[in-house]
């Protein structure tokens, strides 16, 4: 006893049965989704849905992640959101109802949806779960795993008394394989698939597929209700060659002959090289028939397609068809990535022989005052005249080699350059620049579309820049890419510096200073053209001057103006300006290193002026506009005259950054920030001595009077007798000490415009737009003018699309001019965001080639038949916005009888017969005789079985049973629905 009693002797061995198996917390799992998404309990009373709500209305999923042991797997909600079910109608419940989706079953408003997950359209559930296999994983062929999966959810359903469906994907994911139940009070509903790759010959039929339902279903009643029966039948149009061609054919007789699509310059392509429509579908359905009505067996069919009640349509548009457009931007856009320069590109290096050749350089220099250098810029290109120095000194380049061929080089300068055509004086071409000018921008002035430029940055539409985009985008596409376009470039350069030398303006440039709210190129070439106005200016007052300098210059009697030999050396200011002490940002100027050319008389006046200042008396008056007002100087009864000042330099963006740069690393110290006024004052220092040379004797109070009346304070005063006078003085900012007004005033020399070094030198600022110019490789090229191919081809879209009136396009395209703007203001552009962007525009591009596809040929008919070309615009639309349209009036309606004749050609064509032009429907014999010639065969049959019946026993409740049937050539799917009675089995 005492040894039995020991504890050390006795070994207990605790098995713990309550431990969860990795198939328990499976299921537990399951069954906390359900509870989390709040799907537990009884299902809210079926709510019918309109017809084609599944199509038309919102579907919606949530999704989550579960495990079973180590393999993961996906619990995916669908369901149909119902905007009008409102939270009363949730509330309500009915006692033994059967579960919605058991209903659903049943419904037929919302048969063969369009556009639906696929379970959704076998068995026509609103909502359903759906558990797949995780990413990565493998997929359940095992049928024991499949089973052990379908036990689990039965059990979660079971459980949680969830009333929604639950099927799980079995086999290889593309079968779409699904297995699962759904349970209510008392019933069950098993969800069975079969999947083949071929079709039984005994089911390829109405009768076959009959006997398959009846079978399953294994009904004892002697008398089955009868079987509601649901069929489409869809074909399938391929065969378009009957219709035109989408570009029209190439005419070799012009300049860019051969080439698809072919434009001429200063326009760009559109539209499809090949059919973007590859099928029509139509769907030919009889939605509700009988078993007895109609016969369908493996002898005879009454499924006649003409005679079916409802049609619908559906086209499959070409993946990625090539467009015209979209191939320019993309090879356009692949010139940003290159990294060459032009001097590489061109390749122009020295040869030995040639080198010898060359040694002496006076031959080079002889061939450039030779007669034959001398071309006309009507004959445009103006490297021949640098080419024929240049073939001494640089290595031979045939003809043929030459990157761009010679009379496209000229008829791109040309179209650049209009007027260069113009074989007269310089004078007449002049004019004639002029008037292209402003004709041009008078007529854009009334387009909306003429301002879109200053949201894309770009430049305005036919200028010279927009049409240098244009040109570059079309040689870089036709005539020999990169090479080409490097050739182009350079000599867009040489006629640039042509006409910067013989005083021609550039034409297509809008006067005035550089617009900064344009692209920096377009900008360049605006400092340009400023450039070659003032240097034309000063050459012209420099032979005025020598025409007439035995003259002495004097003051024109009551005019105000000076015997100047002419008011163009500077630029007349006739407008107040507002100028901060010591600040003027517009007054910029790089005054110590500038060259500056002066006028004949200024040597001789110069000394002489300087003695009258020192001296204090008063000298002449130089340089006057006109008497401001009836204004008098404040210690004088002398008018207060306006001068004739200079223009502030112009400035192009990149400078201004530059400049603002210089600023800034000045710093904040006394003698930083005295130096940044004195950098920021040149242009109010000579607005001073030109005010002091047109006002003799007038005192800062006068000059703040005309430049700045703010800051000029008058005040009444009244003396002791009564009398008002006025009297005033300098605001409160202008007696700062050290204001750099008064430092300005007292250092401002009596010197008028026309003596005083320029603000603006023309020559440097010219050479350095040049070189700036002359540098660039192709690549920055293609950046600096991006924004205006970009800019075209919006505009090419909105022409396109205003033609067709596609509304989803004309949406997209305003959605895309709002993104532009804010891609290409950047000086660092993003290049993905913009290559995303040029896709959104080939997919605008693709859209409106489409609509013009599908506009041509549903329009075969319509002058034949009468048919309303508004019924067709609106039919079109909606096949590129819906994914199914139906036909009205099925085959015998007016867009039924174009779709019939387009698969009555397709099907003569195919059988090389000849076309009755009188061929038509309402002349075929009723019946299903002729349908093998009028259509061909169906591509994809779809029939549907239902119908009530007791199961298992005859005493059980009738329950749905459906059955979805896919017969296609390589696909035999059923889709079953069984409902059983649980009560008594």
């Amino acid at each position: 006893m005492a040894a039995d009693s020991d504890p050390e002797s006795e070994v207990f061995e605790i098995t713990d049965f309550t431990t969860a198996s990795e198939w328990e917390r499976f299921v537990s799992r399951v069954e906390e989704v359900l509870n989390d998404w709040k799907l537990i309990g009884t299902s809210a009373r079926n709510v019918p849905l309109e017809k084609g709500a599944y199509t038309s209305g919102t579907w919606e999923e949530k999704s989550q992640d579960i495990h079973f042991a180590d393999f993961r797997f996906y619990i995916t909600h669908h369901f149909f959101k119902q905007e009008f079910e409102t939270d009363d109608e949730k509330d309500k419940f009915e006692e033994d109802a059967f579960p919605v989706a058991m209903q659903d079953l049943m419904c037929m408003n919302n048969d063969f949806p369009s556009r639906a997950h696929c379970l959704v359209r076998w068995y026509g559930l609103r909502e359903f779960l759906v558990i797949t296999p995780g990413t990565n994983c493998e997929a359940i062929i095992s049928e024991s795993k499949c089973n052990l999966l379908l036990s689990s959810i039965s059990i979660s359903l079971a459980n949680s008394g969830c009333q929604i469906p639950i099927l799980v994907q079995v086999q290889q994911k593309w079968r779409r394989m699904y297995a699962g139940e759904c349970q209510g009070p008392g019933v069950r509903t098993d969800f069975e698939m079969v999947h083949l790759r071929k079709v039984p010959s005994q089911y390829n039929h109405l009768s076959g597929l009959l006997d398959i339902f009846k079978s399953k279903i294994g009904c004892t009643l002697s008398a089955l209700p009868p079987v509601n029966i649901a069929i489409r039948f869809t074909y399938i149009l391929q065969d378009w060659q009957q219709h035109s061609w989408p570009q029209q054919p190439p005419d070799f007789d012009t300049l860019l002959g051969g080439e698809v699509g072919g434009v001429e310059f200063g326009k760009l392509p559109f539209g499809a090289c090949e059919e973007p429509i590859s099928e029509l579908h139509l769907a030919t359905t009889w939605p509700h028939l009988t078993e007895g009505i109609v016969v369908d067996n493996d002898v005879y069919s009454d499924l006649d397609p003409l005679q079916a009640p409802y049609w619908s349509v559906r086209v499959r548009t070409a993946e990625n068809p090539q467009c015209l457009l979209g191939d320019f931007l993309t090879e356009f856009f692949k010139l940003c990535c290159r990294k060459e320069s032009t001097e590489e590109i061109l390749g122009r290096g020295l040869t030995e022989d040639e080198s010898k050749e060359n040694n002496d350089i006076t031959s080079a220099l002889s061939k450039l005052t030779e007669p034959a250098a001398t071309v006309p810029i009507s004959k445009l290109s103006v490297s021949n005249m640098v080419h024929s120095a240049r073939k001494h000194i640089r290595r031979h380049r045939r003809i043929d080699e030459s990157p761009l061929n010679t009379d496209v080089l000229n008829s791109v300068l040309l179209y650049l350059f209009p007027d260069a055509a113009v074989e007269k004086t310089p004078e007449n071409r002049q004019n004639k620049t002029g008037q292209v000018k402003s004709s041009g921008i008078a007529e854009q002035d009334k387009n909306s579309d003429y301002n879109l430029f200053l949201q894309l940055k770009s430049a305005p539409i036919d200028s010279l820049t927009y049409r240098l985009a244009l040109c570059v985008c079309l040689v870089n596409y036709n005539y020999g890419g990169l090479r080409a376009v490097a050739h182009l470039w350079q000599e867009f350069v040489l006629e640039l510096r042509y006409r910067w030398e013989n005083n021609f303006l550039i034409c297509g440039l809008a006067g005035g200073p550089p617009d900064l709210r344009c692209c920096l190129l377009h900008q360049k070439l605006q400092m340009l053209n400023c450039c070659i106005e003032r240097k034309k200016t000063r050459d012209e007052a420099h032979k005025v001057l020598e025409g007439s300098k035995d003259r002495e210059p004097r003051l024109a009697s009551g005019s105000g103006q000076t015997s100047c030999p002419s008011t163009e050396t500077a630029v007349v200011t006739t407008s107040k300006r507002e100028v901060s002490p010591g600040k003027s940002w517009d007054s910029w100027s790089d005054s110590e290193e500038e060259f500056f050319e002066c006028l004949s008389d200024q040597g001789e006046t110069e000394a002489s002026h300087i003695d009258e200042e020192n001296r204090g008396s008063k000298s002449k008056a130089e340089g006057r506009l006109h008497p401001l007002r009836k204004l008098t100087l404040l210690n004088s009864a002398e008018p207060l005259y306006v001068p004739v000042t200079q223009e502030p330099a112009p400035i192009t963006e990149d400078l201004l950054e530059e400049q603002s740069e210089v600023l800034a690393k000045l710093g904040t110290s006394a003698e930083g920030s005295h130096l940044r006024a004195r950098m920021q004052s040149a242009c109010l220092l000579s607005d001073m001595e030109s005010f002091k040379a047109a006002n003799p004797g007038c005192v800062l109070e006068d000059f703040v009077r005309w430049y700045s009346p703010r800051d000029y304070v008058e005040e009444d005063n009244v003396d002791e007798k009564g009398n008002t006078t006025v009297k005033g003085k300098l605001s409160a900012r202008m007696m700062i000490p050290g204001n750099m007004w008064v430092e300005a005033w007292e250092t401002a020399r009596v010197k008028p415009a026309r003596r005083q070094k320029r603000l603006f030198d023309d020559t440097k600022e010219a050479e350095k737009v040049l070189h700036y110019l002359a540098v660039q490789k192709p690549a920055d090229l293609t950046r600096h003018l991006l924004p205006c191919i970009l800019h075209a081809a919006l505009l090419k879209l909105k022409e396109e699309e205003s033609i067709e009136d596609i509304p989803l396009v004309k949406k997209n395209i305003q959605q895309a001019i709002s993104q532009a703007s804010k891609l290409l203001h950047p000086f660092k552009q993003d290049n993905k965001k913009l290559e995303d962007f040029i896709n959104q525009l080939i997919t605008m591009e693709t859209a409106i080639t489409q609509a013009r596809s599908l506009k041509a040929k549903f329009a075969i008919s319509e002058s034949e038949k009468g048919e309303d070309p508004d019924e067709l615009r609106k039919f079109v639309t909606s096949l590129l916005e819906d994914p199914e349209v139906e036909v009205i009036g099925a085959g015998h309606g007016p867009i039924g009888s174009i779709i019939y004749k387009l698969f009555v050609n397709a099907q003569r064509a195919a059988l090389l017969g000849p076309l009755n032009e009188d061929s038509g429907h309402d002349k075929k014999p009723a019946g299903g005789s002729n349908k093998v010639v009028d259509f061909p065969s169906p591509a994809g049959r779809e029939i549907m079985l239902r119908t009530c019946v007791p199961r298992p026993a005859p005493y059980s409740k009738a329950l749905p049973q459906r059955l979805f049937c896919v017969l296609m050539r390589e696909e035999f799917r059923l889709a079953g629905a069984f409902s059983t009675d649980t009560s008594f089995f």
